[in-house]
């Protein structure tokens, strides 16, 4: 009897839909090369994030309904962020803690929700992949995957496992980047302070790449790193692992002729 492979629905996520189509892309080749069948449901939202952060649990609970309802029905969720996996996984249940029946649905798609590479790695037992990329590397712990989903060892696994990658480890990789969705708005001078000291520490591991698993991260260093001149790359794991690192970097103009073919969602 053939083996059914694992339906996977794809949470884009809304900085990769609108900014990074590319990392969508590269999600969907890991997960279809390790096997599995993906679906990315046109219904989805934004994961509620923004709203939970500033205290709106009553749009947070609109938002998250939407997305229960947007992914029934699949054997796993996995998305190409720490942090929407996070908020999906660990917070949804409690926002229906007074509402059984919700509740229940919310614990279930917990039970199915992964950050991608560790999907990938903790959950399909994928031990290596194939990439052409070579160069040294450098990587950043985004807080969400790492405090609330044990994101760590993971993606230096797979990145270790290609012939052409040094990993350079900087100083407190595992220190927040200052990004934190809302808190750069909420207090931009400490932001400013933090991902300073970040793009110090990235600058000194001497590595051409910075790579993460949470966009927005990407992003706020990637704003840094150039407004100082340091000339380090940045890109989003999942790009470099799944041998599609040809696009311009994170902040990068494209290149006469190349352009981010569409959204993902």
């Amino acid at each position: 009897m053939a083996e059914v492979s694992p339906r996977v629905g794809l949470f884009v996520t809304c900085l990769v839909d609108l900014m990074r189509p590319s990392v969508g892309f590269a999600a969907v080749k890991l997960l279809e090369q390790a096997g599995c069948s993906v679906d990315v449901p046109r219904a989805q939202t934004c994961c509620g994030q923004p709203a939970y952060n500033s205290g709106d649990r009553a749009d947070t609970k609109a938002i998250a309904e939407q997305v229960i309802a947007a992914f029934e029905g699949f054997d796993y969720v996995v998305a190409p962020s720490g942090s929407c996996a996070a908020m999906i996984k660990k917070h949804y249940p409690e926002l229906f803690a007074d509402d059984p029946p919700l509740r229940a649905k919310a614990e279930d798609l917990s039970a199915r929700t992964f950050e991608l590479v560790s999907f990938l790695t903790d959950v399909l037992k994928v031990e290596a992949v194939e990439s052409s990329f070579s160069g040294a590397v450098t990587y950043h712990d985004s807080c969400s995957g790492l405090r609330e989903l044990g994101v760590e060892a993971q993606p230096r696994k797979l990145l270790n496992n290609l012939p052409g990658v040094e990993i350079r480890e900087m100083e407190e990789s595992n220190v927040c980047c200052g990004f934190g969705g809302t808190f750069c708005v909420k207090y931009p001078d400490i932001s400013n302070k933090m991902v300073s000291n970040k793009a110090g520490f990235i600058a000194a591991s001497g590595a051409g790449t910075l790579l993460a698993g949470d966009l927005g991260c990407l992003m706020n260093m990637a704003g840094k790193l150039q407004r100082q001149g340091a000339g380090v790359r940045v890109r989003h794991v999942a790009e470099v692992l799944a041998d599609m690192a040809d696009e311009p970097a994170i902040g990068e103009a494209a290149d006469e002729g190349s352009v981010q073919k569409g959204r993902v969602a």
